[in-house]
């Protein structure tokens, strides 16, 4: 953490402690996320330096701090922001001391900070993914001042160490392994929101890994935008799969998950070390995006057809038991139906266990927004129905193949939905319930799959 950083926080911490005086009693703070796993992980320290300021933590929206941390991948990330708002002005007109932050990738966008600045005046606080860790500095200054603070950088200014932390769970967490993106798929905002590739150091990684194992983390998640990228802006390079390794060397993780992997540069060395690591969950998200060589190419995502089935087959003679799952873009522009055909193909050829499947959602920016031919939205729900029919149809047979097998599960929840039933999450990323008690949570349990439902099992623990 910086030193400016360290002397902000400071005097957030002063000035938290003098409102809670007047007002007599604690101030709280609510963080609410949209967006992904890399949004999540920022939150965690968002809420970090909160708490570290005295703030106590409230999963409400009536909190006399909201911060919403955004997402913009998506058109609809972008409108249920403004469904939140719209209920808050409301709050805030009976609680005008109440303040209202808003940070993250919508916040990159030049547009969305105009329309914050003009139309929604009763936001406090607007900063953006390059200076997150500015929060305590942000929310000092409009605490003291009154006045609304909009502080939106336009690029990155490195990245910053050491920052409070509030996690979710305490078993399991997310670690950054690099911020950004370059590689500049037509159709994708994130290059834009969140700059170009920058990697973490490996000896800060690590050091963060350990120290989440010492606090009684096993299962950790290597986060970046694309982490077969990870280590290529390093004075020193280090290959993903040679951090991988090194992650699961730590004594205490036991699982260790990583996302997102882009198939362009997914290696065979990545391959190897996957497979002679039990430490590794059996579990790969490869997004495909198309199954059409030409649209892949509109895209920009520097791969083919053949060039993605070559590599799942490389993956699945090295892991056969391997969980492959995906992203899948409907109504791309100039998706024909053959085009369409072709993703039907790959699907069926790859047999994946999940996809998450999209329409394609035009950004404001991006290549693909202004391409022609764009296909009309009767065609595009008509083909995403088609494609979710045979993904959740192969996905239901894929589960089946485990039936009978005792396998890991990381128990994370009671069942809210059956009592004496605990949920854990296997290797490959899929639930199963079984008997057990609060206990359990934050262990691992082998568990011998009875029944596949779809998308999870009910089980039996094998002690």
């Amino acid at each position: 953490m910086l030193s400016e950083e360290r002397i902000a926080l400071e005097e957030l911490r002063k000035t938290v402690r003098e409102e809670t005086e007047r007002r007599g009693r604690p101030l709280t703070a609510c963080v609410v996320t949209f967006g992904c796993q890399m949004n999540e992980r920022d939150s965690e320290k968002l809420r970090g330096i909160l708490l570290a300021a005295g703030f106590e933590g409230s999963d409400s929206e009536e909190a006399d701090v909201v911060i919403f941390n955004t997402c913009t991948v998506r058109e609809n990330a972008n409108t249920r922001l403004y469904g939140h708002l719209g209920h808050l002005n409301s709050m805030k007109r009976e609680h005008p001391d109440k303040i209202i932050g808003i940070c993250g990738c919508m916040m990159q966008e030049k547009d969305e900070v105009e329309k914050i600045r003009t139309k929604y005046r009763f936001v406090d606080i607007v900063f953006g993914t390059y200076n997150i860790y500015r929060l305590a500095a942000v929310l000092n200054e409009r605490m003291v001042s009154g006045k609304r603070v909009i502080e939106v950088w336009d690029k990155e200014k490195g990245i910053v160490e050491d920052l409070p932390v509030k996690r979710d769970v305490p078993w399991k967490s997310g670690v950054n392994i690099m911020f950004g993106c370059n590689n500049f798929c037509s159709y994708c905002i994130v290059p834009y929101v969140r700059g170009r590739e920058r990697s973490r150091e490996p000896k800060d990684i690590l050091r963060e890994v350990e120290s989440l194992a010492k606090d009684g983390v096993i299962e950790v998640m290597l986060l970046g935008q694309n982490v077969n990228s990870y280590g290529k802006t390093l004075d020193e390079p280090m290959s993903f799969a040679e951090l991988l390794e090194a992650v699961c060397k730590v004594l205490g993780i036991e699982r260790v998950r990583f996302m997102t992997s882009h198939p362009k540069d997914l290696s065979d060395e990545l391959i190897a070390v996957m497979a002679r690591n039990p430490k590794v969950c059996r579990h790969l998200h490869l997004p495909l995006q198309s199954g059409s060589s030409r649209i892949l190419k509109a895209m920009n995502r520097r791969y083919d057809k053949e060039g993605y089935l070559a590599l799942t087959e490389r993956i699945r003679a090295a892991m056969p038991d391997i969980s492959l799952t995906t992203d899948i873009i409907v109504g791309f522009p100039g998706e024909t139906e053959e085009d369409f055909e072709e993703t039907l193909d790959v699907v069926r050829r790859v047999r994946f266990d999940s996809a998450f499947t999209f329409i394609y959602s035009p950004r404001t920016g991006t290549p693909a927004a202004s391409m022609p031919d764009q296909v009309p939205q009767e065609v595009i729900k008509e083909r995403f129905a088609r494609l979710l029919d045979l993904v959740q149809t192969i996905g239901s047979k894929q589960s089946l193949r485990d039936v009978g097998r005792t396998l890991p599960a990381l128990v994370e929840s009671v069942d809210p939905e059956t009592p004496g039933r605990v949920t854990g999450r296997l290797g490959n990323n899929v639930c199963v319930h079984f008997e057990g008690d609060e206990s359990l949570i934050g262990t691992i349990v082998n568990v011998r799959l009875d029944q596949a439902h779809g998308f999870y099992y009910i089980g039996t623990a094998v002690l």
